[in-house]
C-alpha cells in the first residue's frame, strides 16, 4: 500500500463553488486525483476523505469501519455534531449486533407496503396544504406553507406528536443542525427535545394510541429515556430531509426548464425523476462519518485503526464512473444506485416515506401550478450551506 502523504490538501467544509446544487469543487478534484485523501477538520484533527462512488460503497458496506461515535478517532463535523452525540445514543450510532436490535423495532413501522398505505393520507394532507396556500393568492413561500409542514404533519401523525407544537421542535431542529451551533446550545435544545419527547412518552404508558412511541412502549424493551432518543432522531430526521429535498428539487427543476417540462409531459415519470433529484442533490453535503476499527487498505490507501473516515457522497454521486455526465441533471437517467441514503446496513430506514413524499410533492405541486415560477431572482435564493442538511431557507415562487 502506498504511504499517504501527512499534510492534508483538503479542508472539511471545503469552499463552494459557483453552482449551488453542486458539491465543494475541490472535493471533485479529490475524487478524480486522490479520491482517498487526508482532510482537516475544524478543531484541527484530521481524517480521511473518501469521494468515489466504489470507494464509499466498500466502506459503508464493511464492519471494521464503526459508526460508533464513541471510539476514539471517530471524526466530528462541528463542536455541535459533537455534543449531539454526547447524549443519549441512538441506533444509527451504533454498530451490530445492537445496531441490528434497535432497528428491528422500526423496521416494521418503515416497509414499503405500509408506507404505501399512507398514500391517501398524504395526498389529502398535500391537497389541503396546497388549497390554503393558494386560494386568493398567486405567490408564497414554497418552504413555509408547503415543503415544511407536509413532512411535519406526516412524522406528527405517524409518532404520535401534537403538530400544534411543530414551532418548538422546528426550531430545535434548527439548532442541532447548525454546523455554528455550541456545545452548549446543542446540549440546551437537544435536552429540551428528549424531554419533551419523554414527556410524550410518559402520557402513552397510561393512554397508548395508534402511534410508534406508544407501540415502543408496549414492546416494554426499551426505557423512557431510549424512547426519547429515538423519538428525537425519527421526528428530526422525518421532517427535515424531506422539507429539504422538497424545495431544493422545485429551484433544480425551474433552473433546468427542459426537466420540468419533460416531468409535465410524463407524469408518469415522477418515480424516477425522484431517484435522479435525490442523486443530483444529495442534501447530505457534510458526508457520512465511520472510524476504522482496524488497518483497512482502500483505493492504494493504508487507512490505520483508530482513524476517522468521511465518505462524501453528494460528490460521489457525480462520480463519471457510475453515472455519465453527473453533473447534469437528466430526469430520464437510471439514478437508481446513488448514495443519497447511504448504503449498506445503516443505510437511511425511513427513506420508502421519504420517496413517497417526494413523489406527491412534486406531482401535486406540478398539477395544481401550471404557471409555476421563481417570484425572486435566483441570485436572491439563501441556500442553507451553514445547515448539515442542505436547502434552501425560503422559496419564493408565483403562479
Amino acid at each position: 500500500m502506498a504511504a499517504a502523504e501527512k499534510t492534508p490538501r483538503f479542508t472539511h467544509p471545503a469552499a463552494r463553488g459557483t453552482c449551488p446544487f453542486a458539491p465543494p469543487p475541490a472535493y471533485g478534484q479529490a475524487r478524480q486525483e486522490e479520491p482517498v485523501s487526508r482532510v482537516s477538520l475544524w478543531d484541527g484533527s484530521t481524517s480521511w476523505l473518501v469521494t468515489r462512488h466504489e470507494d464509499i460503497k466498500a466502506v459503508l458496506s464493511d464492519a471494521r469501519f464503526s459508526s460508533d461515535s464513541t471510539r476514539p478517532g471517530f471524526p466530528f463535523i462541528s463542536a455541535g455534531a459533537r455534543q449531539l452525540n454526547a447524549g443519549q445514543p441512538t441506533f444509527i450510532r451504533m454498530d451490530d449486533p445492537e445496531h441490528a436490535h434497535f432497528r428491528r423495532m422500526l423496521t416494521g413501522e418503515f416497509m414499503i407496503r405500509k408506507v404505501e398505505a399512507l398514500r391517501p393520507e398524504i395526498q389529502r394532507i398535500a391537497d389541503d396544504l396546497l388549497d390554503r396556500m393558494t386560494v386568493g393568492r398567486s405567490s408564497a413561500d414554497l418552504v413555509r406553507e408547503f415543503a415544511l409542514p407536509l413532512p411535519s404533519v406526516v412524522i406528527c401523525l405517524l409518532l404520535g406528536v401534537p403538530y400544534q407544537d411543530h414551532g418548538f421542535f422546528q426550531e430545535c431542529s434548527r439548532v442541532l443542525l447548525r454546523r455554528s451551533s455550541t456545545a452548549e446550545e446543542v446540549d440546551a435544545a437537544q435536552a429540551k427535545l428528549v424531554d419533551y419527547l419523554v414527556g410524550l412518552t410518559e402520557a402513552k404508558r397510561i393512554r397508548p394510541d395508534d402511534d410508534i412511541l406508544s407501540r415502543l412502549v408496549a414492546r416494554g424493551e426499551l426505557s423512557t429515556e431510549e424512547i426519547g432518543a429515538m423519538g428525537r432522531l425519527l421526528l428530526v430526521a422525518g421532517h427535515e430531509t424531506t422539507a429539504n429535498m422538497t424545495a431544493l428539487s422545485v429551484l433544480a427543476l425551474l433552473r433546468n426548464p427542459d426537466q420540468l417540462d419533460h416531468l409535465r409531459r410524463h407524469p408518469e415519470s415522477v418515480p424516477g425523476a425522484v431517484e435522479e433529484l435525490l442523486r443530483y442533490l444529495t442534501i447530505v453535503h457534510s458526508g457520512l462519518t465511520r472510524v476504522a476499527t482496524e488497518d483497512v487498505d482502500l483505493a492504494g490507501v493504508r487507512i490505520r485503526a483508530g482513524e476517522g473516515v468521511i465518505c462524501m457522497v453528494n460528490t460521489a454521486n457525480r462520480d463519471e464512473q457510475e453515472f455519465p455526465d453527473g453533473d447534469e441533471l437528466d430526469l430520464t437517467r437510471d439514478a437508481r444506485r446513488h448514495l443519497a441514503f447511504g448504503f449498506g446496513s445503516h443505510q437511511c430506514l425511513g427513506q420508502p416515506l421519504a420517496r413517497l413524499e417526494l413523489q406527491i410533492a412534486l406531482t401535486s405541486i406540478l398539477r395544481r401550478l401550471p404557471e409555476l415560477r421563481l417570484a425572486v431572482p435566483f441570485e436572491e435564493i439563501r441556500f442553507r450551506g451553514e445547515m448539515l442538511v442542505y436547502g434552501v431557507h425560503e422559496l419564493p415562487i408565483a403562479w
